[in-house]
């Protein structure tokens, strides 16, 4: 079945305006154009059509989309199996927010006791899941699965005086890594302050320290832009080679 852009739009409920922009972008582009200068989808149109919502659905920008369904290796099944894992993922989310929440309404009604862990419980599980989406798989690669899985039941376990306290020790790290960009010296108090302050917050989440993962988790910090505008951009300014320097420094 053929249609326009209008019967495009009243079917897939898509504006026109976008559909024309999709055009332009070459997202989705019409299977033809009549004489009259009718965009005409098909069949092959529409099934895209359908998979870019579901991106769009789970927040994947347009570029990305792009980039993903004009790779030569795309495949509409494999698309849709992980589509359906992040949706997966999202829901039990939700249903943890919503058990989270039911929990705090019987708390606050005297029914049940909560627990400070469990008041914090789902949002530590929604930043483990983010961090594993944006840095899971150099990380695993890295350190190894156990050793990941292991880490982030550390931080799922944090009851609220340590979770604040790890907070409380990343800021305290990017102000000091702030004072320390204006005179920079390895040999000071400020430069080895940074440095315990940085092996303390991983403290929370590592079962032990060493200085050999100390120094190879600073090297992918460097290596990997997404690492290094964590703190650059925490901090307003580029700290991230200055805190390698001085992990490199203190665990020689």
């Amino acid at each position: 079945m053929e249609y326009t852009v209008k019967q495009l739009a009243d079917l897939s409920g898509v504006s026109a305006r976008t559909l024309r922009y999709y055009d332009q972008i070459n997202l989705l582009k019409p299977s033809y154009i009549t004489e009259k200068n009718y965009r005409i989808y098909e069949k092959k149109q529409i099934d895209r059509l359908q998979q870019i919502l579901f991106f769009r659905s789970l927040d994947f920008s347009l570029t990305k989309i792009k980039q993903i369904m004009d790779n030569a290796d795309y495949s509409e099944i494999e698309a849709l199996k992980q589509q359906q894992q992040l949706l997966l993922e999202q829901r039990h989310h939700l249903d943890s927010l919503l058990t989270n929440i039911q929990k705090t309404i019987e708390h606050y009604q005297g029914d049940k006791i909560m627990t400070d862990t469990e008041k914090f419980a789902a949002f530590k599980e929604d930043a483990i899941k983010n961090n594993e989406q944006e840095y899971g798989k150099e990380v695993h690669q890295k350190y190894g699965t156990k050793e990941v899985e292991e880490s982030n039941k550390r931080y799922g376990s944090l009851n609220q005086e340590q979770f604040k306290r790890m907070q409380k020790m990343e800021q305290d790290l990017i102000s000091d890594l702030n004072i320390y960009v204006k005179n920079s010296n390895l040999d000071s108090n400020l430069a080895e302050k940074i440095y315990q302050e940085h092996k303390a917050w991983l403290s929370f989440t590592w079962s032990e320290y060493s200085k050999e993962a100390h120094q190879g988790l600073v090297q992918m910090y460097v290596n990997d832009e997404r690492f290094a505008k964590y703190y650059d951009n925490k901090a307003g300014q580029p700290v991230t080679d200055l805190l390698k320097e001085i992990v490199d420094h203190y665990t020689k």
